[in-house]
């Protein structure tokens, strides 16, 4: 266990609050994702636009699956593949995705980040699930160390949860579209998709 404030981490989630953490990709900036306020506080202290969805994380797959509905079989051996790792898969979501997170949209992006310390903090969350977006401002470049992140989000986010020494390798995940068995490529990231 790398993590010396698990207690506190779940504390602040629990009080709506918003956390800063290290992946496997970029910094993240995440909340529980049965929050409303939070959710809306993390398009706050980004100025995100409305009609760009979060995603949902967890250090499991199994505890995504509820938020989505039946994964097509494309998307399966993508998980199968790709998970944990810097891959986002964006599927049809299922009624406990609520639509603040998803801008309204039918879909929802899952991802299971590969970094230890990510994981330890989705272990102590309730729920092991986090609504996610990168830890910047929006247009600006993403954070992807302890010092950036802390740059980025002191005074803003309610936490910003050491690295450990678990670094971030700074390319976004690749996002891909898993839509009745098509896919679609949204963005090009750090893996480059092959089935």
């Amino acid at each position: 266990m790398l993590l010396k404030n698990g207690e506190k981490i779940a504390k602040v989630l629990s009080d709506g609050g918003v956390i800063a953490y290290v992946t496997d990709t970029v910094w993240g900036l995440g909340c529980l994702p049965d929050n409303e306020k939070a959710v809306k506080k993390i398009y706050e202290i980004k100025k995100r636009e409305a009609q760009k969805p979060l995603i949902l994380m967890s250090n499991e797959v199994y505890n995504l699956l509820d938020y989505v509905k039946p994964i097509p079989k494309t998307g399966q051996l993508l998980i199968k593949k790709y998970f944990p790792g810097a891959l986002t898969v964006v599927t049809d979501k299922s009624e406990k995705t609520p639509d603040y997170i998803t801008s309204g949209m039918q879909t929802v992006g899952i991802r299971v980040p590969d970094n230890e310390v990510f994981r330890e903090i989705c272990g102590v969350a309730p729920g092991h699930v986090l609504a996610t977006t990168s830890a910047n401002l929006s247009h600006q470049p993403s954070a992807k160390t302890y010092e950036q992140a802390l740059a980025n989000m002191s005074g803003l986010a309610d936490l910003v949860i050491e690295d450990y020494g678990c670094i971030a390798k700074g390319l976004e995940s690749t996002v891909v579209g898993v839509m009745n068995d098509e896919l679609r490529i949204f963005r090009q990231g750090a893996i480059v998709v092959e089935l």
